[in-house]
């Protein structure tokens, strides 16, 4: 069996069940890969400092020698003292430029920066999505004058009907020559600087590390995975996967997210239990 030493793992629908939880199997299966040496990184949309509750529950807040690959891509943070080792933000301008075209569309719309995740018009769906899985800062601003000397990691528009969100694609295409699109959580278009996706974080991960890219495994549910999931060694989807991915997958789990599927990759192919 190849020998594995970095798992990027997507968070929403993948480790996380649906009520953004993480099931107790997917806790002792993570627990047992660290105490191997494993490195177990959290692969995520989310900026850094909002996976520090998931990091305590996974007993790897504050832990030297492991990772998190944050803002799809664009950050890589050591745990231990929150180091960071890699940020790839977009250009002010460009952000900018992006928001305001996002706000003439008058949908629920996010802007990341390093520390801190701004909504403007969040809805009430959007709320309750949110709830148990980040803190936010409503703001009601056009522009992102307001962030001028921040920098901005990631815009993103939400819409939960995918072909609302595919007319935006095509319509914003004027505005992303340099940056990187992608879809996630089946409610999201998610605007990022050009080239910055989550493969492209998990190659600059086990650069750092010295890793092989056939050392890695990567577990995700949807098209913000691909990139992860055609970048590492193995790429496993876990079985409640958007369809769109399933061609990219190796393996598809038995369980879904809600029944410890994270757990049941751990356990085939780390410990090479069946």
């Amino acid at each position: 069996m190849r020998t594995y030493k970095i798992i990027a793992c997507d968070m929403d629908e993948t480790l996380l069940s649906n009520d953004a939880t993480i099931c107790q199997r997917n806790i002792e299966a993570i627990a047992r890969a660290t105490a191997a040496g494993i490195k177990f990184v959290p692969c995520t949309g989310r900026g850094f400092r909002s996976v520090a509750g998931i990091l305590k529950t996974l007993q790897l807040y504050d832990k030297r020698g492991q990772y998190v690959i944050a803002f799809n891509g664009s950050s890589i943070t050591e745990n231990k003292n929150s180091t960071s080792l890699y940020w790839d933000a977009i250009p002010f301008a460009l952000a900018n430029k992006l928001y305001q075209k996002s706000v003439t569309y008058g949908m629920c719309t996010h802007i990341y920066t390093h520390d801190h995740v701004y909504i403007r018009r969040i809805t009430p769906d959007e709320k309750a999505f949110l709830k148990g899985r980040m803190d936010y800062i409503p703001t009601e601003e056009r522009t992102l004058d307001f962030l001028k000397g921040d920098a901005v990691s990631k815009i993103i528009i939400m819409n939960t009907d995918d072909a609302i969100l595919q007319k935006i694609h095509q319509e914003m295409r004027l505005w992303l020559a340099d940056a990187e699109v992608s879809f996630s959580s089946n409610r999201y278009i998610e605007f990022m600087h050009k080239n910055v996706t989550k493969g492209v974080g998990l190659l600059k991960l086990a650069e750092l590390l010295g890793v092989q890219p056939e050392e890695t495994m990567a577990i995700g549910d949807n098209i913000n995975d691909i990139e992860m999931l055609k970048a590492a060694g193995l790429a496993i989807g876990v079985r409640n996967l958007n369809p769109r991915i399933r061609l990219y997958c190796d393996v598809i789990t038995n369980a879904n997210n809600n029944e410890g599927a994270v757990a049941e990759a751990i356990d085939r192919f780390i410990f090479g239990k069946e």
